[in-house]
């Protein structure tokens, strides 16, 4: 039998299961709700929810993903007792990570094409409708987005194709210490403009008041929300990586790590962000206005904006790539699992599966829009979002999590020592009640509460 292949470095390791949790959403969603939210108020809720809901699930992920020495597709069948089932769920996160990538691809050629509009200086002398109309224009465009969106995905199959340690870690330690150095070149820029004391308090202050205004109840859930989201975790995305490290470190040491990157991202997005909208009166907006209409804007009237605005969607590029490179590792290894083909074999033919699979969402802006779409937020990505985000994340952690604290399933013993075996933070034997009863029933309050919000709220 063939050696499992493993990652070269601890390093290596981290900045790519970092690169996974560490997406869009820690730009266009964090920094919003964090600031609407009661600024500093919202943000120690979110780290709380990150610690006692985040880290425990990627724990378990890493450690079905370590001690199975498999890909997500077949990792419980070599844990799971004689007759269970719980292998069905390996099944459905290989579905995850296509239906993940069916849009992601998308957004990420959103990027790219803003990267090359703002560096060439298409948005030079435009006023804030026009670069609004850039936005629509673009959408509208089904060939503009197919083809921004083959790049995406040929060049994540290219890397992957490469190998472990020759392609994906060797490209993501660069991208992801690129992608961490650009923003601290941002924040800097823009701590330093007029409205920057101002932005930041915002930001920053907890401000209970604002909380309060919000309704205190929606605040701590919006900050739970995201809390459990940031980090990927119910589709076998870091379990993955779990599957390609060796037994030096323990599990929860290493998901702090990466969830602590995680929120550096997010947080420094908000000192981006924040003292650039309130320099020029503009209210902060979330999700694609602000990267692809508010941010532009605020560039053209900046010193050097062409330079900054380049640098941003440089940045916003990496963030979603590290992603789509993460995830496509994911899709590619469960391919040769299940198939025996060869690395270079399962990445053909996923470079065609997954363009022809995220094609749907490019037309459906365009070509295929629908009115049907509207009860999920208006397009095809808006449902295939709601399928990820909604329904596969949480009861995919809710799965990771009976496995390994039931004796129905893996059971706390054999996890335990698992996630405990290196140095690092040991998971305690106190924390078994909590893990076993009372994050089964957090997680299904967040997967209810995301089906009221859509259809009842």
């Amino acid at each position: 039998m063939k050696e499992r292949e493993k990652l070269k470095s601890r390093l290596g390791f981290i900045l790519i299961s970092a690169g996974c949790a560490i997406g869009i959403g820690n730009v266009w969603k964090f920094p919003y709700i964090a600031g609407k939210g009661g600024g500093g108020a919202f943000v120690l809720c979110y780290l709380i929810f990150l610690v006692i809901l985040g880290l425990p699930v990627m724990t378990m992920e890493f450690a079905v993903g370590r001690a199975s020495q498999k890909s997500p597709v077949k990792a419980y069948q070599a844990l799971e007792k004689p007759g269970q089932k719980w292998h069905i769920h390996g099944y459905i996160t290989v579905i995850g990570c296509y239906l993940l990538m069916m849009f992601y691809t998308t957004v990420s050629g959103w990027m790219l094409h803003y990267f090359y509009l703002t560096a060439t200086g298409k948005f030079a002398g435009l006023d804030a409708d026009q670069v609004g109309g850039v936005f629509n224009e673009m959408l509208s465009q089904p060939l503009v987005m197919a083809f921004w969106m083959i790049v995406v995905v040929a060049i994540g199959i290219f890397v992957c194709s490469r190998g472990l340690q020759n392609g994906l870690e060797k490209i993501t330690k660069v991208m992801m210490i690129a992608l961490l150095a650009i923003m601290v070149v941002l924040a800097i820029n823009s701590v330093t403009m007029d409205g920057a004391a101002e932005g930041l308090k915002f930001y920053l202050v907890p401000d209970f008041g604002r909380m309060k205004e919000l309704g205190i109840g929606y605040t701590i859930v919006t900050a739970m929300n995201q809390a459990f989201f940031t980090l990927s975790l119910g589709i076998g995305a870091m379990a993955i990586f779990g599957s390609y490290i060796g037994k030096e470190r323990s599990l929860l040491g290493e998901s702090a790590n990466i969830a602590v990157l995680d929120t550096f991202v997010a947080i420094v997005s908000g000192l981006i962000i924040f003292p650039a909208c309130f320099t020029f009166g503009v209210s902060p907006t979330s999700g694609p206005s602000l990267i692809f209409i508010t941010l532009p804007n605020i560039f053209n009237h900046i010193p050097l904006g062409r330079l900054w605005g380049s640098l941003f969607f440089i940045f916003m590029t990496f963030a979603a790539f590290s992603t789509v490179l993460a995830v496509f590792e994911n899709i590619i290894s469960c391919g040769m699992e299940l198939t025996g083909w060869s690395r270079k074999k399962s990445s053909l033919v996923n470079l065609i599966a997954i363009i022809l699979l995220s094609l749907p969402c490019v037309l459906g802006y365009n070509v295929w829009s629908w009115d049907g779409f509207s009860i999920f937020g208006g397009a095809v990505l808006d449902l295939e979002d709601f399928l990820v985000s909604n329904i596969l994340l949480p009861l995919g952690s809710l799965v990771y999590l009976l496995f390994c604290t039931s004796r129905y399933g893996w059971g706390w013993k054999n996890f335990k020592a698992e996630a405990n075996t290196g140095k690092g933070f040991k998971m305690q034997e106190w924390m078994r009640v909590y893990l076993s009863y009372i994050l089964p029933l957090m997680i299904l309050f967040i997967f209810g509460y995301g089906i009221y919000d859509k259809f009842f709220a």
